[in-house]
């Protein structure tokens, strides 16, 4: 089976982080998010891997090559104008209608079991299969209406009038029929071809009740580096497993004045710490200098920029 990664977005409520880095490469306990992803695929026995990319195409491509993640097969479908969820898999309908595939959000950090996923999909006969994740805020990221079984409805797109606690994760199993109804503008996947498959066949839906974080805002982001950290940690045997690489709190290669205090933080490869800085939960990306006798806290901080959580938006 294939995978496809969808990596175009542009990782806007994560500026101006992302006005450098690609929201696909902005590192979770010091490795890029999409690795994570990476990771699983390989897990599940998935070496052939399809991305797409738009925004920061040629440093994500670079990025990925240089790092030699043995045994994947990693082909990029670059959108030189964007094309949305529903536009960007349609893009690459030659590349994979050959048979069902599964399809991943890039800014995701999850140990959702791919093999049970494609398991459950083949057993249910359905043309797609959703994966749904059970939260007390899925009336503010978007319920999913559920029946019987299937997945009916999004945010009441359709007008049925179902409500449930579960959201959308990110990853589904899916057949090509759902190229039959994307289209190959900017359009997105939700009203296009899920909708279309709801209709024409059904979709399933897969419950995953282990670890699922979304990294898409500030507050999000600061919170999977810092407090569910442990969860992130769990990871790294499967992780160093399958890619060679796992999270960790401090890069080995970080230079730290050893007057310098630091609590309950994440230092990434590169960082240089002054003398008589107090660094407290906060997130420092590679290549971040910090000047003596500075203090941050709950802040995120990469070479261009020092945001405190307390000036974003939660």
């Amino acid at each position: 089976m294939k995978a496809f990664v969808l990596a175009a977005g542009f990782g806007t409520r994560l500026r101006p982080l992302t006005d450098h880095t690609p929201k696909p490469l902005v590192p979770v306990c010091n490795i890029p998010c999409l690795f994570y992803t990476f990771s699983l695929l390989k897990q599940a026995g998935i070496r052939q891997i399809i991305c797409n990319t738009h925004h920061h195409a040629d440093a994500i491509k670079r990025y990925i090559e240089s790092a030699e993640l043995p045994d994947l097969d990693i082909t990029f479908s670059v959108e030189p104008i964007i094309l949305g969820t529903g536009g960007g898999l349609k893009k690459c309908e030659k590349l994979l209608d050959d048979g069902d595939f599964l399809l991943v959000n890039s800014d995701i950090i999850t140990d959702i079991d791919f093999a049970a996923l494609i398991r459950h999909h083949r057993q249910s006969g359905r043309p797609g299969t959703l994966t749904l994740f059970e939260t007390p805020d899925a009336g503010r990221i978007g319920h999913i209406g559920v029946e019987d079984g299937e997945a009916k409805d999004f945010r009441n797109l359709r007008g049925t009038g179902l409500h449930s606690s579960f959201i959308y994760t990110g990853t589904a199993v899916l057949s090509p029929e759902i190229f039959r109804f994307l289209k190959p503008e900017f359009s997105g996947i939700v009203d296009t071809g899920f909708t279309g498959l709801v209709e024409n066949g059904g979709l399933s839906y897969y419950r995953h009740e282990g670890v699922w974080m979304d990294i898409g805002t500030m507050a999000t982001y600061l919170g999977a580096n810092l407090d569910r950290k442990s969860l992130i940690a769990a990871m790294a045997g499967p992780m160093t497993e399958s890619i060679g690489m796992a999270p960790h709190l401090l890069s080995p290669d970080a230079h730290i004045s050893s007057d310098s205090q630091i609590e309950h933080s994440v230092i990434g490869s590169g960082c240089r710490i002054g003398p008589g800085c107090t660094i407290r939960n906060s997130v420092l990306l590679p290549g971040t200098q910090i000047p003596q006798g500075s203090t941050l806290i709950d802040s995120v901080v990469d070479p261009f920029n020092t945001i405190s959580l307390e000036s974003v938006e939660q």
